[in-house]
């Protein structure tokens, strides 16, 4: 199926205090976090890519800027900010959600996910729910009324259970995230 409409959207509001500082900019092989995740966005065909900015707020090159002031609150804070601002500013008919942190996430494995057939599509990895996360337009406004502290789209999801396409991408990447700065064991 052909989803050129889908637009990407980056969360990376967040202060990252089990990694010592805002994970956005932090480098890996030279390149800042939030960069790799556009990056990765473009390259699976996405037509455009907003990301959602909080704790560090600065300039990001291939991207529509949404700066979330609530980041505090958590993680939904900047999922409902980057909905409302797509659904204010953008013509997608579907987004592609992913997190800044996703060190091993793969464009491959976007491309993936966004080749679903439904309307709501989620990444599995080894059988568990991760990103990225495809939600169509129409999706959006209950997306935003579930979502609550830094559960995201999960109660959502686990509430349109039925009409969710989970796609297991383990073998085209990792879905671990970030949490602590690599090299003391713990990621």
């Amino acid at each position: 199926m052909n989803h050129t409409g889908d637009a990407g959207l980056v969360l990376a509001a967040g202060a990252g205090r089990r990694f010592g500082g805002p994970k956005a900019i932090v480098e890996i092989d030279g390149q800042r976090l939030i960069d790799r995740a556009v990056h990765h966005l473009w390259a699976a065909g996405c037509s455009d890519v907003w990301v959602v900015l909080g704790a560090w707020v600065g300039p990001v090159d291939r991207a529509h800027v949404v700066e979330n002031r609530d980041w505090e609150s958590g993680m939904s804070s900047s999922l409902r900010v980057g909905l409302q601002a797509l659904t204010h500013d953008s013509v997608a008919d579907r987004v592609v959600i992913t997190l800044v942190d996703l060190i091993d996430l793969t464009t491959e494995a976007i491309v993936e996910v966004r080749a679903g057939s439904q309307r709501i599509c989620v990444a599995t990895y080894d059988g568990q729910q991760g990103h990225p996360v495809v939600i169509g337009r129409e999706w959006w406004p209950a997306v935003c009324e579930s979502a609550h502290a830094d559960t995201g789209a999960r109660g959502f999801l686990s509430e349109y259970r039925a009409e969710v396409a989970w796609i297991e991408v383990a073998h085209l990447g990792g879905g671990a995230d970030m949490d602590y700065p690599m090299g003391n064991g713990k990621s």
